[in-house]
């Protein structure tokens, strides 16, 4: 804190509205419909997802552009290009001469700058006007940044040498949090395949050793209604739907809220009860939760409810195990959109140990489990608290004092 105090201390900052410091261009996708601007391009072609796969300093695009589709000149390199809707103030430093599609604004600082401003300084007050952008939204279907405001928005123009020395800084932490994220998302990934390890040696018997079962066999297996329910932000009931099964669990505070009309409807096959197993049979097919509470949640489409005969939670560590993953994962159908079939949910294949045996194998596991939740729980955590560290010095460095006309 000292040393940034002392950075900043007595440094004369310009500013200048974003409009006179740079070009603002939207950007525009040459014509699908015509191959001849697609086949063989060597012009990048931005989009979100090349933010989203590569970061925010690109040198090159996923999608490539051919010359014949090019309207103009391109975007010169050494732009930064922000999205002005829908993912509001996601943006990069594009290194190359380019193209992006019509989600950005380009924007490209004027010649007269130059000399006086880096450019990696530049893209990191982006994070800045980021921010801004976010809460300058024009109120419509579909978000977009009011451009009228972001043009007037103040640009702060420090000495160079600040610059420099800011960037240097903010590179190091950069590169500091980047280490840290990669070594504890190892440690993560680590601990979860170690324990994956020993629940599937725990889980693997001899031949002959046990009795299989077809999983109606060993519990009650009920389909969700195949149609579209009717939300209610007043709703007091909750909808599992395939994206609230996750990490074995149910969350019930994030589910969508139904009204007891529309959950009489939906709980007419079964009402799930507490301990119950919920598997997602669409999409992100296979994944397996337990029911936390009886009675105030009902299934959502392409879902199906298991109510155990044995022990539950030596079921759910069956069925996420990965013999019957594979098992999934053979017998799974469809195209683009792949579907899990009631009646291959139903002929899972189910190990049957005496009810102790049951007991025992869902206790260790279980412990496991806990184990690996609170590391699960706490290495994101500590990820995200370094990520909040690292924002919060980068925004004290790109602090700078304004004057009264700044927008």
């Amino acid at each position: 804190m000292r040393f940034i105090e002392k950075l900043l201390d007595g440094v004369e900052v310009k500013w200048r509205e974003v409009s006179e410091v740079f070009t603002l261009k939207n950007g525009y996708t040459p014509s699908k419909n015509k191959p001849e601007y697609w086949i063989d391009g060597d012009i990048p072609w931005f989009r979100m997802e090349d933010l989203r796969t590569n970061g925010n300093i690109l040198s090159d695009a996923i999608q490539h552009a051919h010359k014949n589709g090019i309207k103009g000149k391109l975007f010169p390199a050494n732009s930064i290009i922000m999205s002005t809707t829908a993912t509001i103030g996601e943006h990069a430093l594009v290194t190359v001469d380019y193209l992006s599609n019509q989600q950005f604004t380009n924007l490209t600082v004027k010649s007269d700058f130059c000399e006086s401003l880096d450019i990696k300084f530049v893209f990191y007050y982006f994070f800045i006007l980021a921010g801004k952008a976010k809460q300058s939204i024009n109120t419509s279907s579909f978000p977009s940044v009011q451009m009228s405001e972001l043009k007037r928005w103040g640009f702060p123009i420090p000495p160079l040498s600040i610059q420099t020395e800011i960037v240097r800084i903010l590179d190091t932490f950069t590169t500091h949090t980047a280490e840290l994220t990669a070594e504890l998302t190892a440690e993560l990934t680590a601990r979860k395949k170690q324990y994956n390890y020993y629940r599937d040696q725990l889980l693997t018997f001899e031949d002959g050793a046990v009795e299989w079962k077809a999983l109606e066999e060993v519990s009650d297996v009920y389909d969700s209604l195949h149609q579209t329910p009717q939300y209610s932000e007043s709703g007091s009931l909750s909808m599992i739907r395939v994206t609230d099964i996750k990490d074995g669990y149910v969350n019930l505070e994030k589910t969508l809220r139904i009204n007891k009309e529309i959950f009489s409807q939906f709980t007419k096959k079964y009402l799930p009860k507490k301990s119950d197993l919920v598997m997602s049979r669409v999409g992100s097919y296979g994944n397996v939760g337990i029911v936390p509470v009886d009675d105030s949640a009902c299934m959502g489409q392409n879902t199906v409810v298991i109510h155990p005969i044995i022990n539950s939670k030596y079921l759910f560590h069956i069925l996420t195990s990965n013999v019957v993953q594979s098992f999934i994962e053979r017998n799974v159908g469809g195209g683009n959109q792949k579907t899990l079939s009631l009646k291959s949910i139903k002929a899972i294949p189910i190990p049957l140990v005496s009810e102790k045996e049951q007991e025992r194998i869902a206790t260790v596991l279980d412990k496991f489990d806990t184990l690996t939740t609170s590391i699960s729980d706490g290495l994101p955590r500590e990820i995200k608290l370094r990520q909040q560290q690292y924002e919060y010095y980068r925004d004290l460095l790109l602090s700078f004092p304004k004057s009264e006309t700044t927008v």
